[in-house]
């Protein structure tokens, strides 16, 4: 399979040290060959735990909402050096700048949680690989939109689904 999936070749050489591909491929975590987009979310794990240090929840939300925006350029500028490649599988900004969205409004000292933050990351992965509607609509959008907008999705269904289970009571003690 490799770095760029199934039938995700670039139809030229890559340069790798071009800024955009080498932020956009996780500052190259993204060439890892197998399961590259696992690789780009834990580095999203390691963003979400940050970003949890963020004082108010509306700096959070704004942090968030810039890493996400920044992805819809910066992944269509890193799949044009791909060779115009739809979603090339080693860029894996998408999983990265996504996986904070899982753990949105949940209270930072929980998110600090390893049972956590494993719970969100697994969700993110399950939803953002299995794309239930309208994940799988939205990676049809063009260029960087398509890249990012499938795992938004997913991001959300992850974050109602850790909400769904805390109220539920799944996390009992870890998440009062």
């Amino acid at each position: 399979m490799g770095v760029y999936g199934k039938s995700e070749k670039p139809t030229g050489p890559v340069d790798w040290r071009a800024p955009a591909v080498f932020v956009a491929t996780g500052f190259w975590a993204g060439r890892i060959p197998w399961a590259p987009g696992t690789w780009g979310a834990l580095e999203g794990l390691a963003l979400a735990w940050g970003i949890s240090f963020l004082p108010h929840v509306w700096l959070q939300a704004i942090v968030i909402i810039l890493l996400n925006v920044i992805g819809v350029p910066l992944c269509t500028a890193a799949a044009r050096r791909f060779g115009g490649v739809k979603d090339p599988s080693a860029v894996v900004w998408d999983e990265i700048a996504t996986v904070p969205i899982a753990f949105f409004l949940v209270p930072a000292a929980v998110v600090r949680q390893s049972i956590i933050l494993a719970a969100g990351f697994v969700l993110l992965r399950l939803f953002d690989i299995t794309k239930p509607p309208p994940a799988r609509q939205l990676e049809r959008l063009p260029d960087g939109l398509g890249i990012m907008a499938d795992d938004w999705a997913a991001g959300a269904l992850a974050c109602l689904a850790m909400h769904a289970l805390h109220w539920v009571g799944a996390f009992h003690s870890l998440w009062p």
